[in-house]
């Protein structure tokens, strides 16, 4: 009997220890084997004491590596852009611009893990974080401190990311969920290109 216990105790362990590794797998191989992709997204903003906030949905695509577009479309309009070179954010009803150098700024944010290149881990420290309801989870803390978050939860399920999770250093969690993934989509240049609108304030550059 104790022989038969040790056996399955060594055997559930070996089963946890697969079953969590599976998040990891599932993120390398989505960076190795995605080069692009199209999806719509549902966001919403938790504050510090756990209370539901604001709640946004848009679209984004993206093409690795480095350029991507977010588009809020609801309540807000807002367009965040990632052109390979620069970081454009445009409030649409401020008529106001952020740019930034992308160089400055992509290696060590959330987006990095779905859009940059293959070297994820010279930005964050990954780790496996377990199953939940069929979605295997990963965990990324970034190695700069001045990243201006936490870390990073994603859930793949079926090999394509369902989930995101970013919680701030203001202890602000914004939870994504992402719809189908349209993997390799074909993309348009113009998606990741921004030109900034008449009449609209620059900031940054």
């Amino acid at each position: 009997m104790i022989r038969i216990q040790t056996v399955l105790a060594g055997a559930l362990l070996l089963a946890s220890v697969q079953a969590s590794a599976a998040g990891l797998d599932q993120l390398r191989a989505f960076a190795s084997g995605t080069r692009s992709g199209r999806t719509d997204f549902s966001q919403t903003v938790a504050a510090r004491n756990g209370k539901p906030g604001q709640k946004a949905s848009g679209t984004f695509v993206f093409q690795r590596p480095g350029k991507f577009r977010f588009s809020y479309l609801k309540p807000y309009q807002q367009t965040i852009v990632g052109d390979g070179k620069k970081l454009w954010t445009y409030d649409h009803e401020l008529r106001q611009v952020t740019v930034k150098p992308m160089t400055d700024t992509l290696g060590a944010t959330p987006a990095a893990l779905l859009t940059g290149g293959d070297d994820l881990e010279r930005n964050f420290t990954l780790k496996d974080a377990g199953a939940v309801d069929g979605v295997e989870w990963i965990e990324a803390t970034p190695k700069q401190q001045e990243a201006g978050f936490e870390k990073v939860r994603i859930g793949f399920k079926g090999g394509q990311p369902v989930e995101m999770e970013v919680r701030d250093n203001f202890a602000q969690t914004t939870l994504l969920r992402f719809g189908s993934f349209q993997k390799n989509a074909k993309t348009d240049p113009a998606e990741f290109r921004f030109e900034v609108p008449a009449g609209a304030d620059v900031v940054g550059e």
